[in-house]
């Protein structure tokens, strides 16, 4: 578990990959105005938790919960990224009572479904692992373009980006179990239990490659009262591209959940 920073409490749950080090320039700059509390899904080197596969989901939100309690956190914005958004929407339509504010960023939305490249990576991860790997960067390449140009300084993100990601590598076998959860679940009966404020950002439909920016809006419907903000000039990674706009919006996000709980008490 990684606790940075004072203020809102903030926990930060990572996507599809697992490694809570993916996220490090969002934790840094999101952590200059907020608590931010993170860590690595169960069953990731680091996160001191395995992954029990009679449990399926509920891996994930218990992990929450037990996060929670370790940081002395009563309530708090959880702020889920990609895949992780999910684990916060379960948590959040569950545990209204910890739950200060809702944010997804680039989660995939409720009708979202498998295609057939995606089936096919769930049923040989190992196989197809180093395609992923060189594939990735020309999904990735027109969302850096646009936030830094095609020079020095996009090629120096890639670089660094790149570090941090062979530095805490995913495992296909675990990125892959954590896709049939996805395919399994139904994220829009949790929709509707959400009491918490809620914001849904995504960056520019053009430029998300991964999950499409359309498919996170669905929550703005979905959920009452849910408010979206675009990344502007990004597309998946803009929490790691643009980390000190993100955490101007998740930070901003996250003191007003708490003003307005202090404003309700006070009333």
């Amino acid at each position: 578990m990684v606790d940075r920073g004072s203020g809102p409490a903030v926990v930060l749950i990572p996507g599809m990959q697992g490694r809570w080090e993916w996220m490090a320039p969002a934790v840094d700059a999101l952590s200059e105005r907020c608590r931010v509390v993170t860590y690595s899904l169960c069953g990731e080197p680091g996160s001191g938790r395995d992954l029990d596969p009679a449990l399926g989901f509920d891996n994930l939100t218990r992990q929450l919960e037990d996060t929670l309690d370790r940081a002395g956190v009563a309530r708090a914005v959880l702020c889920g990224v990609s895949f992780g958004g999910l684990v916060a929407l379960r948590f959040a339509a569950e545990h209204p009572e910890r739950t200060a504010g809702l944010a997804l960023v680039s989660t995939p939305g409720p009708s979202w479904r498998a295609d057939a490249r995606v089936r096919r990576h769930v049923r040989w991860p190992r196989l197809l692992a180093p395609w992923f790997v060189v594939t990735s960067p020309l999904r990735l390449m027109p969302e850096i373009s646009a936030t830094f140009g095609h020079g020095a300084r996009a090629a120096t993100f890639f670089v660094r980006h790149s570090a941090r990601v062979a530095a805490a590598p995913s495992a296909p076998t675990r990125t892959a179990e954590r896709v049939r959860m996805l395919m399994a679940l139904g994220p829009a009966a949790d929709c509707v239990k959400v009491g918490a404020p809620t914001l849904v950002v995504t960056g520019e439909p053009a430029l998300d490659r991964v999950v499409p920016a359309d498919g996170t809006r669905e929550y703005v419907s979905a959920i009452p009262g849910a408010e979206h903000v675009v990344l502007e000039r990004t597309g998946h990674i803009g929490l790691v591209s643009r980390p000190d706009r993100f955490a101007e919006i998740v930070g901003d996000f996250s003191r007003a959940c708490f003003d307005d709980r202090r404003s309700r008490r006070s009333a």
